[in-house]
């Protein structure tokens, strides 16, 4: 615990780890509420689920590409406060204006400029973390900010479950537009005395430079970045291993979401409850690594909890679908969750002793792109075979694919001197 107390005696990295638990929590209230909406429409259907969930990630291709380059140019902490406060406004019109309606496009259009925001969020959160602390303190802090996550991901869906059980989705999306204004007060609560300061005419400029130099220098910039990752073997290897997790866990979530529903006959009650107790695992497994990881060889531990959490995955599918008992798949989710945590700490970590700071931006972005690439692709490929095959043979078949890639890559000779240096 001293390392994260000493983490959170800086006082920026403070208030943007709990900006982060405020905005986060208000994000998993809106999953629960969007799964309501949908299923109170389409019930049991994955394609449905699917497709909205497919305009959180079409932004990624459209804004994500440009974003990193211009948030490296940025003042973070300003770009933060005004993608916190245009969510805020966007979130609250679903209930608002369109909810009435019957149609559901209005809704896919704001949920698609909403994450248009969100493109600009990501980088200018994972890129200003080593702005505010020393380098020494990147392995506490990334296992913070992680946990944040964590914690809002399970207080998050036990209260939108609720939520939309007693009041409707409505009410989940008016309390988000609500955390995203407290997070923004929270980062405007950090300090202006950053590294990443510019000066006032250097931020005129950048905003002219939007209009003059779109098709000059972003795609430089942008070939600069993209030669910058294939050039590095270290970030290669991270993002051959997201790659391969968010095809994994696009495949697995819209599938488990309807196999959770039917198996215990509700909508969001129990798949609240799950989703709370796999949190509890992945913050349990955040901790714990964050605390002893330094011990262990990073690629090692990415390898390992790719065989075990595959494995843990294949015991939930066929014992969930034997036995409907809500205490023996919390106690499953909790193991799954805790094998997961690592890797993504794991990764961020190496991607930010790797990257030069002008560079960050851009390999964050980038990093979006692939992850939600595999991600887009894999969801809608399952949600199709979940009409055809059965749920819970699709969720044992990527378990076994995702032990057999873990084993792949402890077998590799290769790897065993892979970030040898740095982790």
């Amino acid at each position: 615990m001293g390392k994260y107390r000493e983490s959170l005696k800086n006082k920026n990295f403070l208030f943007l780890w709990l900006a982060q638990i405020v905005s986060q929590f208000g994000d998993r209230i809106t999953q629960m509420a969007l799964i309501g909406l949908v299923a109170g429409r389409s019930p049991g259907s994955a394609m449905e689920l699917a497709k909205i969930l497919s305009f959180t990630i079409i932004p990624v291709f459209i804004v994500g590409p440009i974003a990193g380059v211009y948030v490296d140019r940025w003042d973070r902490r300003t770009t933060l406060f005004i993608c916190d406060f245009l969510r805020a406004v966007l979130v609250l019109s679903i209930p608002l204006l369109f909810m009435s309606r019957g149609s559901m496009v209005p809704i896919y259009m704001v949920v698609f400029l909403s994450f248009c925001l969100s493109r600009f969020y990501v980088p200018a959160k994972m890129s200003i973390v080593p702005d505010i602390v020393d380098s020494k303190d990147l392995l506490p802090a990334n296992s913070l900010v992680t946990m944040t996550g964590m914690i809002a991901f399970v207080l998050g869906c036990a209260l939108g479950g609720f939520i939309v059980e007693k009041i409707g989705p409505g009410g989940g999306f008016v309390c988000d537009a609500f955390t995203f204004l407290t997070s923004g007060l929270l980062i405007a609560s950090v300090s202006r005395d950053l590294k990443f300061k510019m000066d006032k005419a250097k931020i005129i400029n950048v905003g002219k430079e939007m209009i003059s130099d779109i098709q000059k220098s972003v795609v430089t910039e942008l070939k600069e970045g993209i030669s910058y990752l294939v050039n590095h073997r270290d970030i290669r290897f991270i993002i051959n291993m997201l790659f391969i997790l968010f095809s994994a866990a696009g495949a697995i979530y819209v599938v488990i979401i309807v196999f959770i529903q039917e198996a215990f006959g509700s909508i969001t009650r129990d798949l609240g409850i799950l989703a709370v107790f796999l949190g509890i695992g992945l913050f349990l497994g955040a901790f714990l690594y964050g605390k002893w990881g330094e011990r262990f060889q990073k690629f090692k531990t990415i390898f390992f909890c790719l065989i075990f959490g595959g494995l843990m995955l294949v015991l939930f599918a066929s014992l969930v679908q034997r036995i409907q008992s809500l205490f023996l798949a919390s106690l499953l989710a909790v193991l799954l969750g805790m094998i997961a945590g690592p890797i993504f700490i794991a990764a961020n970590t190496v991607v930010h002793q790797v990257s030069d700071q002008n560079m960050r931006g851009k390999v964050f972005s980038s990093l979006e792109v692939v992850i939600h690439f595999a991600f887009l692709v894999s969801m809608f490929i399952s949600s199709y075979l979940a009409e055809h095959v059965s749920r819970h043979w699709i969720l044992i078949g990527i378990g076994v694919i995702f032990s057999i890639v873990g084993l792949v890559g402890f077998m590799k000779k290769e790897n065993l001197t892979l970030l040898k240096e740095r982790a």
